[in-house]
C-alpha cells in the first residue's frame, strides 16, 4: 500500500474533494475492499443510495485510477477515499484470491504512466489533509439558541410538509372518487392525461413518491389485454386508497412515508437500530429495468436468500436520469455472493442495502424447498397483501411446473401435480426453447394479473428468464 497522506493531497485536485473524501471513508460505506501485492492494484465498491455501488480500482505503483461514477473531477471522492483507507487502514483490504473481470478489464486498456513526484503540486494549492480530517472531526459551537432555533425550524418543516401531503391525499381521494363517476372505461381510455395530471398536483404537494406511482397506472394497464384492464385498474385504485387511509393513521410510519412522500437516506437506514440485518448467501434472480414517465429509470434487482429452507427474498432498488444511458451493473443474473444484507422497515421488508460484502460463493442448487400437495403457489402474495395491501410486486418460488402458450400466445405457467390445476398467466413473450421443460422451481414477481419470470431451476441446472 505505497500511499501516505501527502500523496493523496498532491493527487487531490481541489480541497472540496479532500473534504468529500473524508466523509467517505467509513468502512460501512465499503461493502467490497480487496486488493492484490503482486499486482499491486487495490479495488473496492462504494455503496451509494440505489443498488449498484460505484466500482474503484487503483494501481498502488503508478497511482493510476479509475472510478465508475460520473464525476468531472479526476481523481473523483470515490477514488482518493479508496486511496485514504488504503494510507489510514490497509488491513480494512482483505486478500483476493482472484482479480475480478471489471478490474482485468481496466488493466487490458490503460497504459501505466510514471506519477508525478507530490512535490510538483504547490503545497499551497490546498490545505493539508490532516487539517481537511481535523475540519471535519470538529463540531461547530453553538449557543442554546441558536440549536433551538435550528430544532424549531425542522419541526416546522416537519410539520409543513405533514399537512401539504395530508391535503394531497384528500385531492388524490376526491380524483379516484370522479374517476369511478365517470366510469372505467372512461378512465382507461384517458389514463394517461389524467394521471399525469393528478401526478403533477402531487408533486406540487409533497406526495413525491406517490406521484411517481399514480404516474405509472397508464403503462400497467396497457400491459394488459382490454377484457383484463377493468379489474387492474380498480386494483390500482383501491391499493392507492388503502395506502392514503393507512398514511392517515400513522404518518410517522417508515414505510408509509417511503410510499407517499420520500424515502430515507442509506445512513439512515444504517443507522436505524430497527432494520432487520441478514448476513446469508445469495443470489441474484434477475433484475427489472423501467423506463418511467418522470425521466427515470427503475432498476430493481432481485436476490434469493439461499441459507433459507423458506423463501426470502431481497431487492435493492435504485433510480437513475434516463438521460444518463445504461450504467455498468455491480451485479448480474446468476452471481452469488456472501453478504451482510440490511432491510428497510416495513411489514413485509423486501427492499435492502448491501451493508457489507464478504466475497463470492459457489454455484449450485437452490435450497429444497418443500411444496406440499396443497401448496398454493399465491400464499406468499396473499400474505404480503394481508400485511400492506398497497404492495405491488411479489415475488414468489412457484412449485414444480412448466410453460405452455396458449392459441393466443398467451403463455403461462402451469403446476406439475395436475390435481391442483394452477395455472398463472405470464407477461411478456415467453422464450420458445423453454416450453414444456420440467422446471423443479420458479421465481416470479406476482403483481395480481400476471408473472413476470425471473429464473427456475431445471434438470439443465439453473435457466436465466429474466
Amino acid at each position: 500500500m505505497e500511499f501516505d497522506l501527502k500523496t493523496i493531497e498532491a493527487l487531490a485536485p481541489d480541497q472540496a474533494s479532500l473534504s468529500a473524501a473524508s466523509k467517505l471513508t467509513k468502512r460501512s460505506n465499503w461493502p467490497r475492499l480487496e486488493r492484490n501485492e503482486q499486482q499491486a492494484l487495490i479495488w473496492g465498491e462504494c455503496q451509494g443510495s440505489g443498488s449498484n455501488p460505484y466500482r474503484v480500482v487503483v494501481d498502488t505503483g503508478d497511482h493510476g485510477y479509475k472510478c465508475t461514477c460520473p464525476s468531472r473531477k479526476f481523481p473523483c471522492k470515490h477514488t482518493l477515499a479508496l486511496m485514504w483507507i488504503a494510507a489510514t487502514a490497509p488491513v480494512s483490504f482483505a486478500a483476493a484470491e482472484s482479480t475480478p473481470e471489471w478490474v482485468n478489464d481496466w488493466l487490458g486498456r490503460r497504459r501505466k504512466t510514471t506519477p508525478a513526484p507530490a512535490q510538483s503540486i504547490p503545497a499551497a494549492a490546498v490545505k493539508s489533509i490532516d487539517e481537511a480530517a481535523r475540519a471535519d472531526e470538529s463540531v461547530a459551537v453553538e449557543d442554546v439558541a441558536a440549536v433551538e432555533r435550528r430544532e424549531a425550524a425542522q419541526r416546522k418543516r416537519a410539520e409543513d410538509t405533514r399537512q401539504a401531503v395530508s391535503a394531497a391525499l384528500d385531492e388524490l381521494d376526491q380524483w379516484i372518487a370522479d374517476q369511478l363517476r365517470l366510469g372505467l372505461s372512461s378512465f382507461i381510455e384517458a389514463s394517461s392525461d389524467r394521471c399525469r395530471r393528478i401526478a403533477a398536483r402531487l408533486v406540487d404537494m409533497k406526495a413525491t413518491a406517490l406521484a411517481g406511482r399514480v404516474d405509472e397506472i397508464p403503462s400497467r394497464l396497457m400491459a394488459l389485454r382490454s377484457e383484463e384492464r377493468p379489474d387492474a385498474a380498480i386494483r390500482e385504485l383501491g391499493k392507492l386508497v388503502l395506502l392514503a387511509k393507512a398514511w392517515r393513521s400513522a404518518p410517522d410510519d417508515p414505510e408509509l412515508k417511503r410510499l407517499v412522500s420520500t424515502s430515507e437516506t442509506r445512513e439512515q437506514v444504517l443507522a436505524n437500530p430497527d432494520a432487520r440485518q441478514v448476513e446469508s448467501f445469495w443470489e441474484v434472480l434477475g433484475e427489472k429495468i423501467e423506463s418511467r414517465r418522470d425521466g427515470l429509470v427503475s432498476h430493481s434487482t432481485w436476490l434469493l436468500d439461499l441459507k433459507s429452507t423458506i423463501p426470502q427474498f431481497a431487492v435493492l432498488l435504485d433510480y437513475f436520469p434516463a438521460s444518463a444511458g445504461r450504467r455498468s451493473n455491480a451485479f448480474a443474473p446468476g452471481d452469488r455472493f456472501d453478504a451482510r444484507l440490511v432491510f428497510y422497515p416495513s411489514r413485509k421488508p423486501l427492499r435492502a442495502l448491501v451493508a457489507e460484502r464478504m466475497g463470492e460463493v459457489m454455484s449450485g442448487a437452490w435450497p429444497d424447498f418443500t411444496f406440499g400437495a396443497a401448496k398454493d403457489p399465491l400464499a406468499t402474495h396473499a400474505s404480503h397483501q394481508e400485511a400492506a395491501p398497497w404492495t405491488t410486486d411479489c415475488p414468489l418460488i412457484l412449485p414444480p411446473g412448466a410453460i405452455l402458450v396458449d392459441d393466443r400466445g398467451t403463455g403461462w405457467w402451469q403446476a406439475a401435480d395436475d390435481a391442483q390445476g394452477i395455472a398463472l398467466p405470464i407477461a411478456g413473450a415467453v422464450n420458445q426453447t423453454l416450453l414444456g421443460l420440467d422446471l423443479a422451481a420458479t421465481a416470479a414477481l406476482w403483481d395480481g394479473a400476471r408473472l413476470d419470470l425471473l429464473a427456475a431451476q431445471s434438470g439443465f441446472g439453473r435457466l436465466d428468464l429474466s
